[in-house]
């Protein structure tokens, strides 16, 4: 049984694209949001997939126990609703492709409907999420499937590597960018999905597309460096751009830019020192400041 969150609203636990699977044997993985309402809704999977013949289900969860019904027996308030999908011997092919499909890093469309599981690979939708219901038999779910943002690293070194390894786990298809093809820390990062070798930084421009969905972090190995990606990114419509430095570097840096005749606003554009301030020293801790502030800006609404 698929569970599927396809609605949700306040401080639910559960977002909308939280899935799990459950089988008749107990084993699961993923969450809807976890707590006594996921134990709840597991267990009525379960008595589900005994039956001879389980059908789809949509079940609204209200996580507030003055509510009348629903009740999720959480506290937390807001609510989601929850669809049990049982899987179907027809759906193999349409799942086959879609495992195809990531393995190939391809994005895709996940169509869920009380007739089945479908694939689609040619047209995306606009939106990550979409759920329709006209009547309690005829529902729509719709999830844009693979890596919905791209992550650039600019410069293969020890923060780039302690990055690429934190954030593996995190929704980004990670690029990551350098000049020095034998550099050790560039080879050894097994962590990204692609590495690119650059003859100059001053490439980026051509090489990074813009975008809502494109983030970009410069961490080169100097000031020289560093202000050749800057200034083959600034200006460029990107959801993130940020800078590692030093203060003393970046002040500068912005000093030097103000003066040649860089607008107020290409210079806001630029996150420098990037990362959110929480006195990081090593690599990883500097990887954790910069993970947490890429995640604030994702969600941001």
């Amino acid at each position: 049984m698929l569970l599927y969150v396809v609605q949700s609203q306040g401080s639910s636990p559960g977002r909308q694209g939280f899935a799990m699977s459950v089988d008749a044997h107990g084993d699961m993985q993923g969450s809807i949001g976890g707590g006594i309402m996921e134990h709840k809704l597991v267990q009525l999977a379960r008595e589900r997939l005994a039956q001879p013949s389980p059908g789809s289900s949509l079940h609204r969860q209200i996580h507030n126990k003055k509510a009348p019904q629903n009740q999720s027996g959480m506290i937390c308030s807001g609510e989601q609703t929850v669809l049990f999908y049982p899987v179907r011997p027809t759906d193999a092919p349409a799942i086959q492709q879609l495992l195809l499909a990531l393995q190939q890093e391809q994005s895709c469309t996940l169509i869920l409907s009380p007739g089945g599981i479908f694939f689609e690979a040619s047209k995306l939708p606009i939106q990550d999420y979409l759920f329709r219901q006209e009547a309690e038999a005829e529902w729509l779910y719709q999830e844009k499937i693979g890596h919905k943002n791209q992550l650039h690293l600019i410069g293969g070194g020890h923060c780039a590597l302690a990055l690429s390894r934190l954030v593996q786990s995190l929704d980004f298809r990670v690029q990551l960018y350098e000049d020095r093809p034998q550099l050790n820390t560039f080879l050894a990062n097994n962590y990204v999905h692609e590495k690119t070798i650059v003859a100059s930084y001053a490439d980026l421009n051509e090489l990074i597309s813009e975008g809502e969905n494109q983030y970009v972090i410069i961490m080169t190995v100097g000031y020289r460096t560093d202000d050749i990606a800057v200034r083959a990114l600034l200006g460029k419509k990107l959801r993130f751009l940020g800078l590692l430095g030093s203060q003393k570097k970046i002040e500068k840096m912005l000093t030097d830019y103000q003066a040649e005749g860089f607008s107020q606003k290409q210079l806001q554009q630029l996150h420098a020192p990037v990362g959110l301030p929480i006195n990081s020293q090593t690599p990883e801790e500097i990887a954790i400041s910069i993970a947490a502030q890429l995640i604030s800006v994702k969600n941001a609404k």
